[in-house]
Parts: C-alpha cells; sequence; structure tokens
C-alpha cells in the first residue's frame, strides 16, 4: 500500500471522526499519533534499510498539508515530529530511528526559549535559536541539562525531544541532544498554559537538570548551528507553509465517502 492510500484510510476512518473533538475538548489525538504510526507515516522518512518510508520533505510536506484540511491540530504535531525525525535521521542512533520506522516513537521539537517561539509549531521567526540559554554540564559519561523550551508540541505525549543548549566546551555555536520522555527529571506542567492550536498539548518543558548519556549529543559539540540552518529550518519553514493555509480556516473538514474516494483515486 502507497502512503497515499495508507494516509486517506487513516484520514477518513481515525482523524476526520475526531478532529472536532481534539480541538474542542483539547484532546491529544493519541489513538490518531497510533494509527499514522500503525500506517507507517510516523516513519514516513526515515531510511527504508531499517523499515522506514525512505521519503524526503515534499513527502511530508504532503502528508502534513492533507492532514491539516481535517485535523490542524495532528498536522501540527507531524510538522513538529518530521523535523525532529529530519535530525535524528543523520545523528540518531539506531534504536530511536527504527523505533520511529516501526510507528512507536513520536519525536518534537525543544528549541524555542522565547515567548515568541510558543506558537504551537515550534520556535518562532524572532527566536534566537542560534543562541540557546540552556546549558549542559558533563560528569564521567552523564550531562545534566537545564533550562525550559516553551511552545513544545506533544509536551508529554511525545518519546524523545530534539533540545538544544550552549556547548560543552567549545567556544561558540550550540549542541543538540536527544532527549528521552523518561529521562530523570523531566519535567511538563500537568495543567499547560494555552500555548499552540487546541489538541496538540503543545507546553513548556523544564530541565532543572534533565540527566542524560553523554552519547545522547546529536553531532559534534557546538555543531548544532549547522544543523539547526541546514536541517531544522529548511525542513519547519516548509511544512509550516504546508499547514498555514488551513490553521485559519475551518478547523474541521467532514470527511465524506466521496472525498475518501476522490483521495484514494488521486493517490
Amino acid at each position: 500500500m502507497s502512503y497515499r492510500t495508507a494516509l486517506s484510510e487513516v484520514l477518513a476512518d481515525v482523524v476526520g471522526p475526531v478532529a472536532e473533538a481534539t480541538r474542542v475538548q483539547d484532546r491529544f489525538p493519541r489513538g490518531t499519533v497510533t494509527a499514522l504510526g500503525q500506517a507507517g507515516l510516523l516513519g514516513l522518512t526515515v531510511s527504508a534499510e531499517l523499515g522506514g518510508g525512505g521519503q524526503g520533505l515534499r513527502e511530508a510536506a504532503e502528508v502534513v498539508t492533507r492532514t491539516a484540511r481535517i485535523c490542524p491540530s495532528t498536522a501540527a504535531v507531524l510538522l513538529s515530529h518530521y523535523t525532529a525525525v529530519a535530525v535524528l535521521e543523520v545523528y540518531g542512533c539506531p534504536w530511536v530511528r527504527g523505533e520511529t520506522a516501526a510507528g512507536r516513537h513520536l519525536a518534537s521539537l525543544a528549541l524555542a526559549e522565547s515567548e515568541s517561539g510558543a506558537d504551537g509549531d515550534g520556535p518562532g521567526a524572532g527566536d534566537p535559536l542560534l543562541a540557546p540559554r540552556s546549558v549542559a554540564t558533563r560528569s564521567g559519561g552523564v550531562v545534566a541539562l537545564r533550562g525550559r523550551k516553551r511552545g513544545v508540541v506533544a509536551a508529554g505525549e511525545a518519546d524523545t525531544y530534539v533540545w538544544s543548549s550552549r556547548p560543552l566546551a567549545a567556544p561558540d555555536g550550540l549542541t543538540l541532544w536527544a532527549v528521552p520522555a523518561h529521562a530523570p527529571d523531566l519535567f511538563v506542567p500537568a495543567r499547560p498554559g494555552v500555548e499552540g492550536p487546541r489538541g496538540t498539548a503543545t507546553s513548556t518543558v523544564f530541565a532543572d537538570p534533565v540527566l542524560v548519556p553523554a552519547e545522547a549529543m546529536l553531532g559534534t559539540d557546538g555543531a548544532g548551528f549547522d544543523v539547526v540552518l541546514r536541517t531544522v529550518l529548511p525542513w519547519l519553514l516548509e511544512l509550516r507553509a504546508a499547514a498555514q493555509p488551513f490553521r485559519t480556516a475551518n478547523p474541521v473538514e467532514p470527511v465524506s465517502a466521496r472525498h475518501r474516494t476522490d483521495s484514494l483515486a488521486a493517490s
């Protein structure tokens, strides 16, 4: 089954029926995320060698666009996930990539630190992404991350966060980390503030500190500057553009039998 056909079925059978409840009740679409994973759509951009879809930014943008027509909240979750996976595909460990390919792993971005970044899609245009205030301190094989990240989509729901900090030892730049959701002392408020589209579980995430193994570093110390410029921003901006036309439109587009038939035919 092609990813387009799989997406059509998930949109019709799962996303559409719960889209209104997701928005009105401000409920994270956990069942939808599970269905997207089972359909191979969370692993769409993971290497085929690991069991993923082997697709790229263009295909991810198509999925975000079609999903945003039905449920902008789910599209925002996918937007952050695909951007984070683009980083993990290059620098992440094989286990995380394999779990993502199998549809069992949801990733998200934890990069923004100012109010301008809390728009529900990750960092905002005015946020100092290239000069994070979060700090990292190493002791043996363990790194302590301290800081707070605003506008984190799927906060408390994602399995891995791509987190930025000041370098451990490099004189400038920034360093990226894969922070697992179960990392000790990673704190997500039980009652998150009003951040981002309803139903996206967007919140501020606190690390005071969070302990991760030194191997959680993505790339090399201080080299995250180029990763943000060359990978994060291109994916983020392209996927935002794909979702933008539907963010201020009718948030729920009913999925009729004809819509599903037309979508299947198009795929």
